[in-house]
């Protein structure tokens, strides 16, 4: 069967993983990030995902339009936990023309999103000041967390706790190594979060039970949550969310509905979406910042496409000047009707 209109042939890009790596750094993927939550952003152009299941993998739809005016797109992420393997692709449309700009391999940007956005509400919520910081875990996701935040502020001291002493003591003498810094292993999760101006938490225990608990956290303190993004996951115990003056989230419906965390905390009599606003609002000044004090403010995200598509769309800008990328023998076609 055949389509018909003219046809437009473009040459669509593809940029592969270690391109990806070559063409990204904290400080840029921050930058872009929060001036992407700084526009405007309806809620239509970045609808809830979807997924679909097999017997032991199931494949997972995130899609997005950029509000800088350039590219639209979708993250595709397909994963068999059974086999342990999972495969990532982003692909950008642009938003004038149709055509199949380019398709990304989004294994990298996943690790750069959840980073990058918990940096930037990290600057807008932080006091301004040389950061005390609590580091809960040493696996991918806390140094990512970690370096995303010192492209992003000083940091006066850290202290980093993982279940594993090897673990935490090779993440804290990384970092000494790599940045010199005031960088501990401490022997609990309390020791590191005790006195924190923020706290880093990205380390889920295996029974799903809370590895942050409230009573530990210091007024003012920033806590940052990105290892609960399932309904059976946990990761910050039902006192840190009603301690909470302010819950921000990239995603305000997934995270009051489909984490644990918030879940937990609703059931026990917390109204969390009372509280919650989303992270753009704060970035564009359409909700106020909490004033520097004693108020404890939550960063609680689940990851959105939106933070997928505009970091891919930085990548695309920065492989279009430096070469950086293979062009596609062919590629979609893009009907003129």
């Amino acid at each position: 069967m055949s389509t018909s209109g003219n046809v437009a042939k473009v040459k669509t890009k593809f940029i592969g993983d270690a391109d990806v790596e070559a063409l990204a750094d904290w400080a840029s993927t921050v930058a872009a990030l929060r001036a992407a939550y700084a526009g405007e952003i309806k809620p239509d152009m970045v609808p809830p995902r979807t997924m679909a299941r097999g017997a032991g993998f199931w494949l997972r739809a995130l899609s997005a339009i950029s509000p800088s005016g350039a590219y639209m797109g979708c993250k595709l992420i397909a994963a068999s936990p059974k086999e342990k393997r999972a495969s990532y692709l982003i692909s950008l449309f642009d938003q004038t023309t149709m055509d199949l700009a380019a398709l990304v391999d989004g294994n990298r940007i996943t690790g750069l999103r959840t980073a990058g956005t918990a940096a930037v509400a990290v600057d807008l919520l932080a006091p301004a000041k040389a950061l005390k910081v609590a580091v809960l875990g040493s696996g991918f996701e806390a140094r990512g967390l970690f370096e995303a935040l010192l492209a992003t502020r000083d940091v006066a001291e850290a202290l980093v706790f993982s279940p594993t002493t090897a673990n935490r003591e090779k993440f804290a003498q990384g970092f000494r190594d790599t940045h010199k810094l005031a960088v501990s292993a401490v022997a609990s999760a309390e020791a590191a979060v005790t006195g924190a101006d923020v706290v880093l938490a990205a380390a889920r225990s295996y029974d799903e039970s809370p590895v942050l608990q409230g009573k530990w956290l210091a007024p003012g303190a920033v806590v940052v949550s990105v290892g609960s993004t399932l309904p059976e996951q946990r990761e910050v115990d039902v006192e840190t969310l009603a301690r909470a003056a302010l819950i921000v989230a990239d995603m305000p419906e997934e995270v009051a509905h489909e984490t644990g965390d918030a879940m937990a905390a609703h059931k026990a009599g917390c109204d969390v979406a009372a509280k919650m606003v989303p992270l753009s609002d704060i970035a564009s000044g359409k909700a106020a910042r909490p004033a520097p004090g004693e108020a404890i403010v939550v960063y609680k995200s689940v990851g959105s496409a939106l933070q997928d598509i505009v970091i891919a769309e930085m990548i695309l800008n920065r492989a279009e000047q430096a070469q950086s990328f293979v062009e596609l023998n062919e590629s979609v076609h893009t009907i003129i009707k």
